[in-house]
């Protein structure tokens, strides 16, 4: 019954009701114990002005000391040292009171408020940590024992986890290479993971590490037959398995958080793809920097559903952006001041297979969106772009070329068009790394099309934020290019999947699918240009005939078989170097 279930009203209630009998308790045995269970009857007649006295300044300073806003099987030390402050002034109080008023009070045995004092805290620590015990004492008996890395108020917490019974893992040893030794809450500190005992196969990470110190945390752990690696959350008792995402995270420094946030800040911001995993993610990110109204443009019903799910304030618009009348009524009715346009076909075998639709949906979609909010004099547009752009070999990365190319050259005085050119996104749908873990968890192969083959990889995070981030410095006409660091060999990041999964499967070489490049260019030639952002770069701009552009495009459209289309594409971005289908 909804009645029995606990809240944090009916725990204060609970407490407030057990405070008051047992104050009660303690001072009547206070009495008794004072006079050795023969209390004079004159001693009575004031029992209840100090009781009541004394109740209320202890329950006041109870309640200011926090001893009702506690989580009950946590209770430890600190809220113990709380208890007894809040009784030290309670009764400090009430001894000035009774100064004060002593003639209302007597007779009065003032030794018996000292054995009251004594008794309260004993009786009052005592129903406040039997929960506790309890909880100790009934937690699981089959449990993995584990190390912590780090020392912190973290640790402490994941030690308190698992003595609640809330843990599956018991801390038997902490590891802090700034601490020769010590203890923390009864468990050993050492200062490397090699002073582990043997019996330890599980390590919880519970301190902040760049990628690159985990990774190097994890091999550390691998060599010393360490089997699990866990990272505590730096915010709350649970514990995650650590991903393959942990280690290649790029966090970069020089993000620019007031920039964004005054970009975004009280804006109407319109997204197209909205329901993928850049637009969905840059919605996420302008609701956080207070967008004043996002606008969420999808083809897909399914995935602007869910987006609706997670994010009910957006105005949700189904809409492919290739019916440009379509698309102009919402801009029309919503007045958005920022486009960011996500909306894409990425998926290159796809994109192979169906390249008609690939060129209507990625350069007719980006023709209509960037042309409405020139019509309309949207204060700024950004496109997204992909590294697949810079010397393409496959239709999917020769149609974002034709992208950048046509916002660079379009005509616009009033709306700050600019592009944002990054690699992959780690965890993206259809991404390798999802694909990696469904096939280890199986048992393998992992399938890798060339032992030579790298990539760039970011975190979906990351990269809107940088996008955001470009797009408040942009002036018009940039191609923006994100600081990817070094790129991965991709059968490197399935071997360091295997270890962190801990799972030897086999590896299967595959070959290069249709398009596909050994290695992503993040620049073309002598292109590099930098911004006041070490993050952020500008590529070199390309002129280009902009009436030419528009009759190729025109060519282009009509063309319907796809050798037409690869010559139409090859005729607008002559450096495309198709890799034909095998």
């Amino acid at each position: 019954m909804s009645w029995l279930k606990p809240t944090s009203t009916k725990r204060t209630l609970f407490f407030l009701l057990l405070d008051t009998l047992l104050s009660l308790f303690s001072l009547l045995l206070s009495y008794e114990l004072r006079f050795n269970f023969a209390v004079p009857s004159e001693y009575w007649s004031g029992f209840f002005k100090i009781f009541f006295l004394l109740l209320g300044s202890k329950l006041l300073f109870l309640h200011l000391f926090g001893q009702y806003r506690f989580t009950w099987r946590y209770y430890g030390l600190y809220e113990a040292k709380r208890l007894l402050l809040a009784l030290l002034a309670a009764y400090g109080v009430a001894f000035v009171l009774i100064a004060l008023g002593y003639d209302r009070f007597t007779p009065f045995p003032r030794s018996a408020l000292l054995i009251d004092f004594f008794l309260s805290l004993l009786f009052l620590l005592a129903i406040r940590i039997a929960k506790r015990i309890w909880h100790e004492a009934a937690r699981p008996t089959s449990y993995k024992p584990a190390a912590i890395y780090g020392v912190n108020s973290h640790t402490k917490r994941l030690i308190d986890a698992f003595n609640a019974g809330e843990l599956p893992y018991k801390p038997i040893a902490v590891v802090e290479p700034s601490k020769e030794s010590g203890y923390i809450a009864g468990v050993a500190i050492h200062s490397s993971l090699t002073q582990l005992p043997t019996t330890i196969q599980t390590l919880i990470v519970a301190t902040k590490l760049s990628p690159q110190q985990l990774d190097q945390l994890t091999q550390e752990a691998k060599k010393i037959g360490i089997q699990e690696i866990k990272l505590a959350s730096l915010t709350q008792e649970k514990i995650k398995d650590i991903e393959i995402e942990d280690l290649l995270a790029r966090n970069p420094k020089d993000l620019d958080k007031k920039a964004i946030e005054a970009f975004v800040k009280d804006k109407r911001v319109l997204i197209t793809g909205a329901g993928g995993s850049i637009g969905s993610e840059l919605v996420r990110q302008c609701e956080e920097y207070g967008a004043r109204q996002i606008i969420a443009v999808e083809m897909s019903e399914y995935n602007l559903y869910r987006l609706t799910e997670k994010h009910p304030n957006i105005a949700a618009r189904l809409c492919d952006v290739t019916n440009k009348e379509e698309f102009e009524r919402i801009v029309e009715e919503c007045r958005p001041d920022i486009i960011l346009h996500a909306a894409a076909y990425k998926h290159v075998p796809l994109a192979e297979l169906n390249p008609r639709a690939v060129v209507l949906n990625n350069i007719l979609g980006t023709k209509n969106v960037i042309d409405t909010a020139i019509e309309q004099e949207i204060s700024h547009f950004v496109l997204i772009s992909t590294d697949k752009a810079v010397n393409p070999t496959n239709v999917m990365g020769a149609t974002k070329r034709v992208c950048e190319l046509y916002a660079q050259n379009v005509p616009s005085k009033k709306t700050t068009i600019c592009a944002v050119r990054f690699g992959n996104v780690l965890g993206s749908s259809g991404s390798v790394i999802p694909k990696f873990k469904e096939q280890i968890k199986k048992g393998g192969p992992i399938t890798v099309t060339h032992p030579e083959i790298t990539r760039y990889f970011m975190l979906t995070s990351e990269a809107c934020q940088l996008v955001l981030q470009a797009g408040a410095i942009a002036k018009g006409k940039e191609i923006f290019i994100l600081d990817m660091g070094k790129p991965v060999k991709i059968v490197d990041l399935a071997k360091k999947m295997m270890q962190i999964y801990n799972k030897e499967v086999p590896i299967e070489f595959i070959g290069l699918r249709p398009g596909e490049k050994l290695y992503e260019e993040l620049l073309l030639e002598g292109a590099e240009e930098p911004t006041k952002y070490n993050s952020i770069f500008i590529a070199k701009p390309t002129p280009y005939d902009f009436l030419f552009l528009q009759k190729a495009l025109f060519r282009l459209f009509l063309a319907k078989k796809p050798t037409q289309i690869i010559q139409q594409l090859k005729t607008i971005v002559p450096e495309f170097n198709h890799t034909p289908h095998r």
